[in-house]
């Protein structure tokens, strides 16, 4: 038997349980999203990117919310967005590029980073090497020893006469660097002259096109990074206007006007990404964690671009080809 008053005390007590149930009850994870580009030029792969948590079980609102900062094509801001992420902080950070990848970095060596795509993320200082990364930071890669000279030989195929190539490529991403030393081997091997067209925004495009005619060149490669594929309908319209058969590296070029692209499928690699942020919530450590390569890559021709070029694509091309633009 109690009394009355211990009895109300013990009511009193039972109604504040379900109280401290839900304090004791751990938060939804942040997942931080670190974004170069507007999203009007690449809000598809972020959209790929929830598509893919989607389909592991994650809803934001109810079991996870997601944090993104983008950078709007100004890349000087992505330290300082890197650094709103770490103070949140998030649980993880989902970093697209290499200069994404590197302001996360440089913001934090505890939060796990996941890479969306680097150029190379070993010799880039990223990960110690593929198989183990060894930090904080683990993901997925675009580079392929043999890329840049199967997009060199594809372009050869479409101009057999090619003797001189150019190469446009954004200036100060130090990333690139290595996918241009990659270019010019290439160049060297099938003993085609190589010209590097650098440029460090939109306004040096209409003088780096005359250049490439004035220099008499007879096919370009366009490198791809969040700078010209944030503007790749501006460069596949100066290409084309000057008479310039192109190669790019991803589909988004040639859907653009592009004449070909040779390369993986972005928007399933992000997608790809939202496993690696699923086992490091569920405890998996990146250094544990191997980064990816593609594992395909695809190629596409702009049948409509090739005709406004006097250009015949051969059909074995085409049967090659995954989508042909008419």
């Amino acid at each position: 038997m109690i009394g009355r008053r211990e009895f109300i005390t013990l009511l009193g007590g039972a109604a504040a349980w379900p109280i401290a149930v839900r304090a004791q009850q751990p938060k939804p994870p942040r997942i931080g999203i670190l974004w170069p580009s507007p999203l009007s030029s690449s809000g598809h792969f972020v959209d790929a990117f929830r598509q893919g948590l989607h389909e592991l079980g994650y809803v934001e609102g109810e079991n996870m919310t997601i944090e993104f900062r983008s950078a709007e094509g100004q890349i000087e801001r992505l330290p300082d967005l890197a650094a709103e992420l770490v103070h949140l902080p998030v649980n993880v950070i989902q970093a697209a590029t290499s200069p994404t990848i590197r302001a996360a970095q440089q913001a934090t060596g505890t939060i796990p980073i996941i890479m969306g795509n680097s150029q190379d993320p070993v010799r880039e200082g990223f990960v110690t090497s593929l198989a183990r990364p060894g930090g904080n930071i683990t993901g997925q890669t675009l580079f392929s020893p043999d890329l840049a000279a199967k997009r060199l030989q594809l372009l050869k195929d479409l101009v057999p006469t090619l003797s001189r190539v150019a190469v446009l490529w954004k200036m100060d991403d130090p990333a690139l660097t290595l996918s241009l030393r990659e270019t010019m081997i290439a160049a060297q091997t099938l003993r085609i002259e190589f010209l590097s067209l650098g440029v460090r925004g939109p306004s040096e495009f209409e003088t780096a096109f005359q250049t490439a005619t004035h220099e008499s060149v007879g096919a370009l490669i366009v490198l791809e990074d969040p700078f010209t594929f944030q503007y790749r309908t501006q460069i596949a319209r100066l290409a084309n206007s000057s008479r310039l058969p192109a190669m790019y590296g991803l589909r988004e070029y040639a859907d653009s006007g592009g004449l070909i692209a040779y390369g993986p499928n972005l928007a399933q690699i992000y997608r790809r990404s939202a496993t690696y942020v699923d086992k490091i919530l569920k405890g998996a450590k990146p250094a544990d964690l191997p980064v990816e390569q593609p594992a395909r890559f695809e190629l596409l021709v702009n049948l409509k671009t090739a005709k406004a070029l006097g250009l015949d694509v051969p059909a074995s091309m085409q049967q090659l080809a995954d989508e042909v633009i008419e």
